[in-house]
């Protein structure tokens, strides 16, 4: 036993303490086990590939190893989640140019109105969003457009806004539904 109390009812901030002053492996990855779903979850989001986003997660564990020994961190969760977004952005702006998959050309279509008319719903659609964003109560149109367009999380949502953490979900919830209800109306 590290603590005088069970491990599960040790704090972040005491685990991470823990390790920063002992540099031991095991307690860095009881906290990282605390959060590998989100982290693995943050990584498919963004990576879109599930071996891609397991690899990622082995990734972002070894950069902690040293990372948590260079910063003081008062929000482990909220940090950790930051971190996995930068580590996703940063692989995939440096695999921007690589193609991951070949597409025989007996698959792409030959006519270009095909494209053009799809392009042009695209725009038509995304006009009817603005649109419909545009409508929502100011406070719901801040926290969708930072959530979505932005993609930023709850936490840099309330910090940006000053709104409490359940009022930023409370309005992107809300702004989602009110969304939802005048997209479908425009159909």
């Amino acid at each position: 036993m590290l603590f005088n109390k069970p491990l599960a009812e040790v704090t972040d901030q005491d685990l991470l303490q823990r390790y920063q002053k002992t540099g031991d492996m095991e307690v860095l990855g009881f906290l990282y086990t605390r959060y590998t779903s989100l982290v693995y979850g943050v990584c498919l989001k963004y990576l879109k590939d599930r071996d891609e986003a397991k690899d990622a997660v082995m990734n972002v564990f070894e950069k902690l190893i040293t990372t948590l020994l260079e910063h003081d961190i008062a929000h482990f969760k909220s940090w950790l989640y930051v971190t996995a977004r930068n580590h996703c952005l940063m692989y995939l702006r440096a695999n921007k140019n690589k193609q991951t998959e070949e597409l025989s050309p007996f698959l792409m279509e030959s006519d270009g109105i095909a494209h053009q008319e799809d392009a042009t719903d695209l725009e038509g659609n995304l006009v009817k969003l603005e649109k419909c964003i545009e409508k929502l109560a100011h406070e719901q149109q801040r926290c969708v457009r930072l959530f979505f367009l932005h993609q930023k999380c709850y936490q840099e949502i309330g910090v940006e806004t000053g709104f409490d953490l359940k009022k930023v979900k409370s309005y992107i919830q809300n702004g989602k539904r009110n969304l939802k209800i005048c997209l479908e109306r425009h159909d």
